[in-house]
């Protein structure tokens, strides 16, 4: 292990930012997740060109390069790896809980005829005359039912990470080189997971792994220190790249205000291009980062605030708050498309929403503290 990078892992202390940002990213997946919802219309993808799927996967790859690095560090690398591969089984686990689960949901109310419609919506279609055939492809990681796109994808980037991170540990610029030369391939050659019966993946995992291994490459070098954020000019860069970015973004939602955006913009920057992890939209993702860990330093007191606190809390119990926010996101949307869609009702099934994953996030970190040893509990 380089001697630079052991001293970032130990000079790194805990950052509520992080689980901030995951908690942002939890409640953004739910509201974005039911259609026709006013308060979809306040989340990052429309002010941009990335999206809460950017915080996740940035994150998720920052916080993991953290733990099982410094793991490597005190208990050796097998070690690590091991602990990465035992979260990996249990990412597929929740996963393959709350496909079988939520299929079945939707197959239920699909077949009471409260709304069919919801069958080719969500992405199963053959569930009531193939239910085997789902069931046995959804658990090889062959169906890609809506909203469950996201947890499918962090199983094959935490299941590479292992070797990112053996890479990352010693030889970190290479390491992030080689991660960019297979995100360009795969862009290039038009590699993907395929999906049955002749789909593809809607997150590709040879690019968005690039995110994944960026994020560890900042932790283990400790790139995102005070040098880089006292950039002014830096600074004023990633402002206009995120300002012209707000406006094309807001441009495109009008057709009238799109008339004056240049072909070359039209064409070349795609709202919806997420598969492939579009070079413009890391971009976007490095300078919203850049910005918002200069003006919210990690030991802001905004961060101590109640409101943030819940957020935080959603996102240091991100894996049983994601699933849960999928079962909510599910729900609001047959509420909205059987009842009185009404601009009320839906910031009603939202609210409610926030509330019933904050809940469960509390819950579950007070089930854990009770696991512990009654001086650890009294300390926390």
């Amino acid at each position: 292990m380089k001697p630079s990078v052991k001293a970032n892992l130990a000079a790194f202390q805990h950052d509520a930012r992080l689980y901030l940002t995951l908690g942002i990213a939890n409640w953004s997946v739910f509201v974005d997740h039911i259609p026709d919802n006013v308060v979809n219309l306040l989340t990052l993808r429309n002010f941009g060109f990335s999206g809460a799927a950017d915080l996740f996967v940035f994150v998720v790859g920052y916080g993991v390069a953290i733990i099982y690095g410094r793991m490597a560090f005190e208990r050796g690398y097998v070690v690590a790896a091991t602990r990465i591969f035992r979260r990996v089984w249990r990412l597929y686990a929740a996963y393959v809980v709350l496909f079988v689960i939520y299929i079945d949901a939707i197959a239920y109310v699909a077949s009471q005829s409260m709304a069919p419609e919801i069958i080719e919506e969500y992405n199963i279609s053959g569930i009531l005359e193939h239910p085997l055939r789902i069931l046995v492809q959804g658990l090889v990681l062959q169906e890609e039912p809506l909203n469950l796109d996201l947890l499918q994808l962090m199983i094959p980037l935490m299941a590479f990470f292992p070797f990112a991170l053996w890479g990352l540990l010693r030889h970190p610029n290479l390491t992030l080189a080689a991660s960019v030369a297979l995100y360009l391939a795969a862009r290039w050659f038009g590699w993907n997971f395929h999906a049955f019966p002749d789909r593809e993946w809607t997150f590709n995992p040879y690019c968005w792994q690039m995110l994944m291994v960026l994020g560890g490459w900042f932790a283990v070098t400790g790139a995102s220190g005070h040098g880089l954020r006292n950039l002014s000019w830096l600074r004023a860069l990633a402002g206009v790249y995120l300002l012209s970015a707000m406006a094309i973004t807001l441009m495109r939602h009008s057709p009238a205000l799109s008339a004056y955006l240049p072909d070359v913009v039209l064409n070349g920057i795609s709202p919806t291009d997420k598969e492939n992890l579009a070079p413009y939209r890391v971009v976007h993702f490095l300078a919203l980062a850049f910005i918002a860990t200069y003006v919210i330093p990690a030991d802001h007191p905004g961060l101590q605030l109640k409101p943030l606190r819940m957020v935080i809390k959603c996102g240091e119990e991100w894996l049983a708050v994601f699933c849960v926010a999928v079962f909510l996101s599910f729900a609001g949307h047959l509420i909205l498309i059987t009842g009185a869609n009404l601009v009320v009702m839906q910031i009603g099934v939202s609210l409610v929403g926030f509330a019933a994953m904050t809940a469960v996030a509390y819950y579950i970190s007070w089930s854990k503290r009770q696991d512990e040893p009654a001086a650890l509990r009294q300390r926390a």
